[in-house]
């Protein structure tokens, strides 16, 4: 059982920890170090205090998540996704503490600043809409230094704004005829295919990406296959199997939670993505969490992949059984491409709040009463 008189910080920093023994990382000190930047002045709060801001990071408004990138050549690698938060009093707050992370990040890391200048004007206006402005995501591989990417949010000045302001972000980074492949594939369904995030590497490395997300409501199949058709030599068969295995069944429609589509850009004046992911929030299509490692298991198997790595990484962030909560396994992917093929399964850090299992056969989840102070 958690214990609420830790901080924030201290949670997180014991998962991290453990996941970073899991995938045989041999230094966790820079990592925590890393996460302790990110959380700022909000990771030294007890988790008995309620959560100063609703991030969408997490359904428990925890505003961090981990992942694990199973690639198919049989590295792993942990990610963690943190949101920035200043004290609650809004977007345009956390958005100025983004930007000093950033910077204090740059200066150790010696990041790549040169494409984030470009955009991030159109993204960090003086009064932003929407739920958040700037996520940072840092990739923890074996033998490496960290890689760091920034997410913006497509509708900063409001959902009407996001295609112009995507495309506009795009011409910017030399990729001025991308956008018509995202409205043509993806983003075909007024209201309901929605651009939700915009991403770029911070390093300079020839596989730099752009990436830009698509959330797919009230969606099936279809509209998936054709977004992921939309990236030459993608085989539409495992995007079928994949959606199969994790949705449970390969004509069911989600109702709740979106799908997403995500393309990756790399490259100068490259217009087709090289790369297409296919995100299924397998937390709202299963009963709990067992029911869920039980999907992404058949998934592993059919990839010829070693489960012991997940099991180590679930074991790693709780000590709580499976059948006990549901959300824990939040999002499992699908990578396609050239470039690190494979499936990356996301977790909770559920420092807040547990969400509670639900009855087989049951609608989407309903999301834990979780007070904001």
């Amino acid at each position: 059982m958690m214990m609420r008189s830790l901080s924030l910080r201290e949670h997180a920093s014991v998962q991290l920890r453990n996941l970073c023994a899991a995938v045989g990382l041999a230094d966790a000190d820079e990592p925590v170090s890393i996460l302790t930047l990110l959380l700022g002045d909000l990771g030294e709060r007890t988790l008995a205090a309620p959560p100063i801001w609703a991030s969408h990071v997490s359904d428990d408004l925890t505003p961090l998540e981990f992942s694990i990138a199973l690639d198919e050549d049989g590295s792993p690698v942990l990610r963690m996704l943190v949101e920035p938060i200043a004290d609650g009093s809004g977007v345009h707050a956390n958005n100025r503490v983004a930007l000093r992370v950033l910077d204090a990040l740059a200066e150790r890391f010696g990041l790549s600043l040169e494409q984030f200048r470009e955009i991030w004007g159109l993204f960090v206006p003086d009064e932003p809409c929407g739920r958040f402005g700037i996520w940072y995501s840092v990739i923890f591989r074996r033998g490496a230094a960290p890689d760091f990417k920034v997410y913006f949010n497509p509708a900063a000045l409001g959902e009407e704004h996001a295609p112009a302001l995507v495309s506009e972000a795009l011409s910017r980074l030399g990729f001025a005829d991308a956008y018509g492949l995202v409205s043509d594939r993806a983003a075909t369904r007024d209201g309901l295919d929605r651009l939700t995030f915009f991403a770029l590497d911070l390093h300079t490395r020839p596989q730099s990406r752009v990436k830009v997300y698509v959330s797919h409501h009230d969606a099936g199949l279809p509209v998936v296959e054709r977004a992921a058709a939309g990236v030459p030599g993608i085989a539409l068969d495992r995007v079928r199997d994949f959606y199969s295995a994790i949705g449970g069944a390969g004509d069911r429609v989600l109702t709740g939670l979106p799908a997403l589509s995500s393309y990756s850009f790399v490259g100068a004046n490259a217009s087709v993505p090289n790369n297409y992911s296919l995100y299924m929030p397998i937390r709202d299509l299963v009963s709990d969490d067992r029911s869920a490692l039980e999907r992404v298991l058949v998934l592993m198997e059919r990839h010829g992949m070693d489960p012991t790595l997940l099991h180590r990484a679930l074991a790693a962030v709780t000590s709580r059984r499976l059948d006990d909560g549901v959300g824990l396994l939040a999002y499992v992917s699908l990578r396609l491409g050239p470039v690190q093929s494979g499936i990356t399964v996301y977790l909770s850090s559920e420092a807040y709040a547990t969400m509670p299992p639900r009855s087989r056969g049951s609608a989407s989840a309903q999301l834990p009463q979780v007070k904001v102070q």
